[in-house]
Formats: C-alpha cells, sequence, structure tokens
C-alpha cells in the first residue's frame, strides 16, 4: 500500500511540475514577463553553457565551465529582471518589432525530491519569429531545480539550459527559455 501511495503522490508531483512548465512558458509567449518573473526565486542561477565540437571521448569538453569560462547565459533574477525592463522601455532595437515566441516543454521526468527541493528535466523547442521572414529555431533541454512556494506552486532556482546546437545562428540572442 506504501509503494502505490508514493507512486500516486508521485504522479500527482509530476503532473504538477508539467502543468508550472506549460505555464512559465505561456507566460513567455504571451510577453507577460513580469508574470514570469514571479515564478522565480530571488536566488535564481539561469545558465546555459556554449556548446564545442569535440572528438570522441572528450566529454569533459563539451561544455564551458560555470565559473571559468563565458557562457550564453549566467545570470540571476537581478539581470533577467533589468533585461524585461529594457524591453519594456519599446526602445530595445532587438525587438522592434517585436517577435513573436512559441515555447513548446516535453519530455518531462521527475529526477528527484528533496524536501521542498525538486529536480526536474525537460526537452524544450523555442520557435521565433519576427518580421516577415526572419525565424530562429531553440532546441534543448532543461536542467531545472524546483522550490515548493504556497503562492505561485513552485519557484524556479536553478535552469541549466543545453541547446542541441554549438553556434547561435540568430542576430541576438534575446529570449528566455
Amino acid at each position: 500500500m506504501v509503494e502505490t501511495q508514493n507512486a500516486l503522490e508521485m504522479t500527482v508531483l509530476k503532473h504538477e511540475l508539467e502543468q508550472f512548465l506549460f505555464k512559465e512558458a505561456r507566460l513567455l509567449d504571451e510577453r507577460r514577463l513580469e508574470e514570469w518573473l514571479d515564478l522565480l526565486a530571488e536566488d535564481l542561477h539561469y545558465w546555459m553553457p556554449m556548446r564545442r565540437n569535440i572528438k570522441f571521448g572528450d566529454w569533459d569538453l563539451e561544455f564551458t565551465s560555470m565559473d571559468e569560462e563565458i557562457n550564453w547565459f549566467d545570470e540571476g533574477k537581478d539581470i533577467l529582471a533589468g533585461r524585461i525592463r529594457q524591453l519594456k522601455t519599446g526602445v530595445h532595437w532587438p525587438e522592434e518589432p517585436v517577435s513573436r515566441f512559441e515555447h513548446i516543454i516535453s519530455n518531462v521526468e521527475l529526477v528527484s525530491v528533496d524536501g521542498d527541493e525538486i529536480r526536474v528535466n525537460s526537452k524544450f523547442f523555442c520557435y521565433q519569429n519576427r518580421l516577415q521572414d526572419e525565424v530562429n529555431h531553440f532546441v534543448g533541454r532543461r536542467e531545472d531545480l524546483l522550490r515548493r512556494d504556497p503562492d505561485t506552486g513552485f519557484k524556479l532556482v536553478f535552469r541549466k539550459l543545453i541547446l542541441a546546437q554549438n553556434v547561435m545562428l540568430p542576430k541576438v540572442l534575446n529570449t528566455f527559455l
């Protein structure tokens, strides 16, 4: 009976996590960026390392390190809030005219639960369209650490973004994944 109850609790938790991640994606797509910020913990670390082409077996060289190298993103909530303030001015040239985004989140996997902190992995596809013919695709995976929160259900504490590509093809990187 205990195993059945635990399995049921994990199924409910996984559903809650999926709903949180889907809501997060919808807020980004609808440009409700201040509401998205509310889903982020004050001690957030939002990190996307660069990816290198490597020889077979050189797995430890594939990604830039968090502390010693330049990364695509290596930001806290304060920096993300500043980026959003800049976007909201209406004079942010990479977003004039504004882009259209669609985020698809899939393969949500509950990795571990440690008290109020939950590790969850997922895949993402982000479609960006700007002007008439400027299209960008961002595809990859995310490793998230979430913390239970009474107001929002969860807060994002840590996000590691792994892009499938190693060369950034867009003119600017002005999206949140």
